[in-house]
């Protein structure tokens, strides 16, 4: 079945010239020029449209802009709020793409981008929502304490409370579980998670890093399970509460 795709772009054009080449890969999408309506889309479908996948948002929009429309899915109730997303941000400036993260976008594009690239990054975004986290034989579920993290399911609790975690971020916490008191550079999380390396000057992982800590740890400001190493990367503690 083609994963659906909901476009929050209000460049029309481009628009039409992203959904002719993610058409041709197997993807079907829906676009609308503004956020109010993006949201709306996700709020209540039309009778008989399919569920939206993936969302792919643009920073730059006529009503409100993409940050703003980002933090509104994420306070969605149950599953919608987890929706992916991934950014489309202006190339060049790395603070829009910080806080995009900050606010639970999953992944982000700079403009103007290559749709080689953007479908790339769709398909590794839907990838780790769906796919198994562990290979074949390992226990599903990962105990530290009263932290419980269940790859097949995707869910992470604490003391049995959830804790709402992006799929990148998800996965993230993953990389650093399955590897509990061996160090990891930026680099090398961003690699096995990404599959790729990690930009010059790159800070996105020391966001999402303080994303996880909010909703794992509890006092982020001195955490006790993933602990910072200094000038080298993060560990994930192996003894916890």
């Amino acid at each position: 079945m083609k994963k659906h795709l909901l476009m929050i772009e209000d460049d029309a054009r481009l628009a039409a010239m992203v959904a002719e080449y993610l058409q041709l890969n197997d993807f079907s999408i829906e676009r609308v020029g503004d956020g109010l309506s993006g949201l709306a889309r996700l709020r209540q479908a039309p009778n008989g449209a399919p569920p939206i996948d993936l969302v792919v948002l643009d920073l730059m929009l006529p009503d409100i802009d993409g940050l703003e429309v980002c933090r509104r899915i994420r306070a969605l109730s149950g599953t919608l709020g987890q929706t992916p997303v991934l950014m489309l941000t202006a190339k060049g400036d790395p603070m829009d793409r910080i806080v995009g993260l900050e606010l639970g976008a999953d992944d982000y594009l700079p403009k103007p981008f290559e749709p080689r690239e953007l479908l790339a990054r769709i398909r590794a975004v839907l990838r780790r929502k769906t796919e198994p986290d562990h290979p074949a034989g390992d226990h599903a579920v990962l105990q530290f304490g009263s932290l419980e993290i269940d790859r097949d399911a995707r869910t992470v609790t604490v003391a049995g409370v959830p804790s709402e975690l992006t799929s990148y971020q998800f996965d993230l916490l993953v990389t650093l579980a399955e590897r509990a008191g061996r160090v990891l550079t930026r680099d090398q999380i961003m690699e096995a998670v990404r599959g790729r390396e990690l930009d010059a000057f790159d800070r996105s992982i020391d966001v999402h890093m303080g994303r996880i800590r909010a909703a794992i740890e509890q006092d982020p400001k001195t955490p006790k399970r993933i602990l910072t190493v200094r000038g080298v990367g993060y560990v994930f503690a192996r003894q916890q509460d």
